[in-house]
Parts: C-alpha cells; sequence; structure tokens
C-alpha cells in the first residue's frame, strides 16, 4: 500500500489513478448488452432463457418463485439469522420513515391555487445478484425505502443458484434473498440475471412485469444494461467499484483504521482504499496493521490487488488539507477517526455515507445502523444521495387558477410570450378574453 505526501503531484497521479478505473468503458461488454437487450426486446422469455442456458448453465421451468417458497424459506430458516435480518430491517424502516416527503397547496384568497403531489411509483424492479454468492442486506436496502414510498410493486430478480455447490437447490432461488424479501415486503421475485433480466424488466415480457425503475447493484454487464435502458426506464444509479476514505489524527486506533480499510478491499480488485492523516506514526502502524491483519483474511487474493493498484496512506500537513481532498474524492464511504469527528464532518460537503468514532465502522453501515448501502461512487457524491424513500417517489405539480387571477396575469404573461416569440402562447391567454378584446376593438 502505497504512501504518499501531499506535494502537489503526487496526490494528482492517484486521482487520476482512480478515475482511469471508470474511464475505459469496455466495448465487447457494450456490444454484448446491446445484443442481449435488443434480443430480449423481440424474443421475451425465450431470450431470457437462452441466456440464463448461456451464461449460468441453468434456467428455471418457471420464471417467477411461488409464493408459499418464500414462506418456507422464512419458516426453515436459522431463527438467528431471521432475527438478525428483521432487527436490520426495523432499523432501516425507522431511519428512511424521515425521509417521507408530503404534498402541499397553496391557496389565493381569489380561489386560485398552487399544489404538488407526492406519489410512490407504479412498478420498480429491483435485482439482487444471487447464485453462490448472496446478498440479503441489498434485499432490505432497496425493498424497504420502497415499500415506504408508496410503490405500487416491487419485483425482484435473482440468479438462481447453479453448480455443484448449490447441491438440489440448482435452478432455485436462495433462500437467505427469499427470506430478506419476505421481511421487505418485495411483492413478487422472479429468477433471472445478468443484462437479460434487466431488460425482460424495462421491456417486459410474458412472464416478466414491466417497470418504471430500475435498482439494485450487478456485475459490469447489469450496470451497462441499466446504463443503455436509462430513458426507457429510471435507475438509481451507475455504481462503480466501492471506495472508503478514513480521515485520522494521532487519537486514532491503527488496528481499527486497518481492519476498516480491509473490510473494503476485500470487495473488488478495483475497490480504492485511502488513509489521509497528519500523523507519520499512525500511517506506519496502519500499515503494519494491514501486513499483520490481511494475512488472516480469506480473500486475500482480492485485497492485496485493491491495495496495490488503488490503496493509499496520503500524509496531509493539516486538517484542511484533509478537507479539500476529502472533498475533491468525494468518497462513497467516509470513516472519521479524530478527536473532533463531528467538528470535522461539519467542514466536509462531499461523501455518500459517514461514520463518526471509533465504534462506527463501515460495515455498521452495510448491514444494520439504519442508513442505506446504496450509495453514489466515482466521485458522484458530489451531486448524487444516498438510495432513499425519495428515490421511489414523483412530484407531480397542479394549477387551478380562477378567471379573475388569470385575467390579472394576462399582461404580464402576454409580456413574456412577446419577448420569446411564441405568439401561440400569448393567443392560449387572449382566446380566454376575447369578449373583452372585442369591447376594446368597438
Amino acid at each position: 500500500m502505497r504512501r504518499i505526501e501531499i506535494d502537489g503531484s503526487a496526490e494528482f497521479q492517484f486521482l487520476d489513478a482512480l478515475q482511469d478505473r471508470e474511464s475505459d468503458i469496455d466495448t465487447n461488454v457494450v456490444t454484448s448488452v446491446v445484443a442481449i437487450i435488443d434480443d430480449v426486446k423481440r424474443r421475451g422469455d425465450n431470450a431470457v432463457r437462452d441466456y440464463g442456458l448461456a451464461f449460468d448453465g441453468i434456467a428455471p421451468v418457471s420464471f417467477e418463485v411461488p409464493k408459499a417458497e418464500w414462506e418456507q424459506a422464512y419458516a426453515t430458516a436459522d431463527p438467528k439469522f431471521v432475527r438478525a435480518l428483521e432487527r436490520a430491517a426495523e432499523n432501516i424502516r425507522v431511519y428512511h420513515e424521515k425521509q417521507i416527503e408530503n404534498g402541499f397547496r397553496i391557496h389565493k384568497e381569489s380561489g386560485s391555487w398552487l399544489s404538488q403531489r407526492i406519489s410512490g411509483l407504479q412498478k420498480v424492479g429491483i435485482y439482487v445478484p444471487g447464485g453462490t454468492a448472496a446478498y440479503p442486506s441489498t434485499v432490505l436496502m432497496n425493498a424497504i425505502p420502497a415499500t415506504i414510498a408508496g410503490v405500487e410493486e416491487i419485483i425482484m430478480t435473482t440468479p438462481p443458484c447453479h453448480g455443484s455447490e448449490s447441491g438440489d437447490r440448482a435452478g432455485m432461488a436462495n433462500p437467505d434473498i427469499l427470506v430478506a424479501a419476505y421481511i421487505a415486503g418485495v411483492d413478487r421475485v422472479f429468477l433471472a440475471g445478468g443484462a437479460q433480466s434487466i431488460a425482460a424488466l424495462a421491456f417486459g415480457t410474458v412472464s416478466f412485469p414491466k417497470v418504471d425503475k430500475i435498482v439494485g447493484p450487478g456485475n459490469q454487464y447489469v450496470a451497462t444494461a441499466k446504463r443503455l435502458l436509462y430513458g426507457k426506464v429510471d435507475i438509481d444509479m451507475i455504481a462503480g467499484p466501492s471506495e472508503i476514505m478514513i480521515i485520522a489524527d494521532e487519537t486514532a486506533n491503527p488496528a481499527f483504521i486497518a481492519a476498516d480499510l480491509l473490510s473494503q478491499a476485500e470487495h473488488d480488485p478495483m475497490a480504492a482504499v485511502m488513509l489521509l492523516t497528519t500523523s507519520d506514526e499512525i500511517a506506519d502502524r496502519t500499515i503494519l496493521e494491514i501486513d499483520a491483519q490481511k494475512a488472516l483474511l480469506e480473500r486475500n487474493e482480492v485485497i492485496e490487488a485493491s491495495l496495490a493498484d488503488y490503496g493509499a496512506v496520503i500524509l496531509c500537513k493539516n486538517r484542511d488539507e484533509m478537507v479539500w481532498l476529502c472533498d475533491l474524492v468525494a468518497p462513497e464511504h467516509l470513516e472519521i477517526m479524530t478527536r473532533d469527528p463531528e467538528q470535522l464532518f461539519d467542514q466536509i460537503k462531499n461523501a455518500g455515507s459517514v461514520f463518526l468514532g471509533d465504534f462506527s465502522p463501515e460495515p455498521l453501515g452495510d448491514y444494520y445502523a439504519g442508513t442505506n448501502h446504496v450509495l453514489p461512487t466515482s466521485g458522484t457524491a458530489r451531486f448524487s444521495s444516498p438510495l432513499g424513500v425519495y428515490s421511489f417517489i414523483k412530484r407531480t405539480s397542479c394549477t387551478y387558477y380562477t378567471k379573475q387571477d388569470l385575467e390579472s396575469s394576462r399582461d404580464d404573461i402576454l409580456e413574456i410570450a412577446r419577448r420569446e416569440g411564441l405568439t401561440a402562447h400569448g393567443n392560449s391567454i387572449e382566446m380566454r378574453f376575447a369578449e373583452r378584446r372585442n369591447e376594446d376593438e368597438i
């Protein structure tokens, strides 16, 4: 893991490397996904089934998972696992219920009014990675805000289990995913993965409902399909590799810092892990801790690649430099381990999700605390927000004017319309007062 001292050059070389992670779009992937999308649009279920066989070696007889299978998964699951998911779900609900927006109406004394209506989307699709690697926390994080927003129907797709490791569940849904769907309030579950499932949700097929928005993480094929289909449907975001930045002063615990950096490095060889500190001692001890701890972890090859290519300990001269660099990177996850973490947080503008103090590690947010773990990556925290209730609503404006109020506004509207050269706009107003116009002419 490289060590960098801010000098106006070294830090920017590292930041350029981070940006390069996203700059090269694999043209082969794009070509493949375009072909998949076109095929699903033409052949519907048959195309989805064929791609399932081609990519996963398996395709279910029926795409939709019967509700009885969900209930069986919930009833037979390890009670300890169920309790943990239910407690996490409650934390997520409590936090996200605070995000509920209310409409409003502005009245005028004359009887005219303006309003904004807030309503949940009708159909939302959630993509959840499945197979041998299951992420029930992703189900909770995506589905619970949608239910709070009032989405009418939540449709989830997830790849079926396949391969020898799945045993008698090959071709079926991962039971942990079904338990989470049952708890989170998902309405329907379908077995399909990859770009083909995204296309099926976007266009609709005989089996798959057509949705208004698609959310959830996936591999580069899933992400590319979402990118290409944006406009046909709404999407949550284009998620890149995971990122964590930790800001630490001399009071921080190097063992904690190392553990938290490693927790993100294990996600992906392209995950970025960064420590900003003003302390030489903290920098040196953290590097030693990383070397000691990573040897005991399972995903060592992934961790090594992440640290070598996108890991850095950056020595800053003062707090202002740490704040400046943080806002420049706009990290997905930010941990602040300083003497006064809340005060430092108040100075920072750009970060997806922030964790303060020694006992708020990032995995707490991944699984349990209640904040959402679907976050803007690759610097998009400069202008994007975490997934939330607001991601699943739409706002509709409404105007009601009386004749009296329209007449009192007539001259101003006509003046603006004339300046813009849109005479038909002006005519739309004047036609409502044709009698007065004729009287003026007489």
